[in-house]
């Protein structure tokens, strides 16, 4: 079956992991073994998603099984995007409806999705590798986006990918729920517990403390002259 390349699918193509990425032996065999079990389903490097204009970019963690490695959509397909897009759309940074899907016609203004890993990771749990491999990739994708003035870190490891990214040393920048760092170039590195069904279910994260951070990332970022 004929896909789409990663590149062909994102608002900062020259950023992206080709779709057969080598880099990581561990993700590519997990890959291979996704693609014989569900040949239909999108196995590949997850594209950034959104506005290549954007003030604010959100880094997560890395493709759901069931979620972004299904449909090819960051967040898309599984739990956490439940929260997360209702979380966009209430402070303006999203139009038409998420349905779940690639094709459900969701656009996202102001606003862009990307990974601190790419590829779909056994068990949900990149390793160190390949997290530092899929570093050049995030790096390339805040140099892509001159516009971005706020990064919103979905979890530890997206906190600490998004900390080396911006010059920051994640043993100063420290991981929590609400921490606020500021990188050299004055980008200012916002933190949030993973919008997780784990983190949400264990009420580590709630629906107001998730948009607080986005209500401060709001405060600090969005252009004067925007309404939602």
């Amino acid at each position: 079956m004929d896909f789409a390349t990663p590149a062909e699918l994102s608002p900062i193509p020259h950023a992206e992991a080709p779709r057969d990425c080598p880099l990581c032996p561990r993700l590519v065999a997990f890959r291979e073994q996704c693609r014989f079990e569900h040949p239909y389903w999108w196995n590949a490097p997850v594209p950034a998603f959104g506005d290549p204009a954007a003030w604010l970019a959100i880094v997560g963690l890395a493709p759901g099984k069931h979620g972004a490695n299904r449909t090819g959509r960051p967040f898309t397909g599984d739990f956490a995007g439940q929260l997360l897009y209702a979380t966009l759309a209430r402070f303006g940074l999203s139009t038409g409806t998420f349905g779940a899907e690639r094709d459900d016609g969701l656009r996202l203004t102001g606003a862009i999705i990307l990974n601190a890993v790419k590829c779909l990771p056994p068990a949900n749990k990149p390793d160190p590798g390949e997290i530092a491999n899929c570093r050049g990739f995030l790096e390339a994708s805040l140099a892509a986006l001159p516009s971005v003035r706020v990064i919103v870190a979905l979890g530890q490891i997206a906190h600490v990918a998004a900390s080396r990214a911006l010059g920051l040393k994640p043993s100063a920048a420290k991981f929590a729920h609400s921490a606020e760092h500021v990188a050299a170039d004055g980008r200012i590195l916002l933190s949030s517990y993973h919008c997780s069904r784990y983190n949400q279910n264990t009420r580590r994260l709630d629906a107001a403390m998730f948009e607080s951070v986005f209500e401060r990332a709001v405060r600090l970022g969005k252009p004067t002259g925007l309404e939602n």
